[in-house]
């Protein structure tokens, strides 16, 4: 099969340093290249873009939006079995491009067409270790024209079709089918990184990692009145009742009876756990 023609899988890699250090006096956030690479979740898509590349008889690319430094990263992906690799390049790790979903997916949208082609799947861990706001993944979606499915812990592909298995709220499971192409990001679950051979790290020492540039701005920011954070109120069921009165009566538990609250003040183990089992009981969880 011509290599054109072959699906594009590109798992995306944000560098990150996951040791930063935070100076007591100054507030200030002082980071080192030396200890940056990408997160658990980045490296679970890698491991997912390398599997189904396999299945589908694809070609598996790996591409960043960061500095020279992160070069080192991506001849590790070549190592573990990426056919490609990209770096979309920022002028350095101190002014690297703001934590912006949108900015960010503009140009990794533009630098994957431009360099590699149409991507058939693109995956991505669910949130870096820096900043984390997850907002890339949809952005991305949003600029390719393609279905997107977040916060995946499983993901398969056979008979040309993509599987995937999204985590809910209260240990609930969702399970899709995703149509292709799609941007699908992946919590650090379920799989870990392969590890490379001897042979393939020597040989990603020499190889050549492609550069393009990635001239994005800022997108400038409104700042309103800053409020403490208020959560959402908890949805209850209305009461059954027609009458007004009766509403309000089951609203305000007015005639409801309540047990009033017993301390127990004991220095005997056995005695304070009888005390529980009996409470237990009386509550109807034993």
């Amino acid at each position: 099969m011509a290599e054109s023609l072959r699906p594009l899988i590109v798992a995306l890699l944000r560098w990150t340093d996951a040791r930063a250090r935070i100076d007591p006096l100054s507030g200030e956030v002082e980071t080192d290249p030396r200890g940056a690479g990408p997160s658990e979740a980045d490296r679970c898509a890698l491991e997912h873009a390398l599997r189904i590349a396999e299945a589908a008889g694809g070609r598996c690319a790996a591409v960043t939006l960061a500095p020279e430094p992160a070069e080192e990263m991506l001849r590790d992906a070549l190592a573990c079995g990426a056919d490609a690799v990209l770096r979309v390049d920022v002028p350095s790790w101190d002014s690297r491009v703001p934590d912006s979903g949108a900015t960010t997916a503009r140009a990794l949208a533009h630098a994957i067409r431009t360099e590699l082609g149409e991507p058939s799947l693109v995956l991505t861990g669910d949130h870096s270790a820096d900043r984390g706001t997850g907002s890339t993944p949809a952005f991305l979606a949003a600029e390719l024209g393609c279905a997107q499915a977040l916060g995946l812990v499983e993901l398969s592909y056979a008979d040309g079709e993509l599987l995937a298995l999204r985590r809910l709220d209260r240990g609930r499971r969702e399970r899709l089918a995703v149509p292709l192409p799609a941007v699908c990001s992946v919590e650090p679950a379920g799989v870990r990184l392969r590890r490379a051979a001897l042979p393939s790290t020597l040989a990603a020492r020499r190889a050549e990692i492609p550069v393009v540039a990635g001239a994005v701005a800022a997108e400038p920011v409104t700042a309103h009145a800053a409020r403490p954070f208020r959560p959402r109120a908890k949805e209850l069921p209305p009461p059954p009742e027609a009458d007004p009165r009766l509403r309000l009566l089951r609203l305000t538990g007015a005639h409801e009876h309540r047990e009033p609250p017993r301390v127990v003040v004991t220095d005997d183990p056995a005695e304070a756990a009888d005390e529980l089992l009996e409470y237990l009981r009386g509550k109807g969880y034993l």
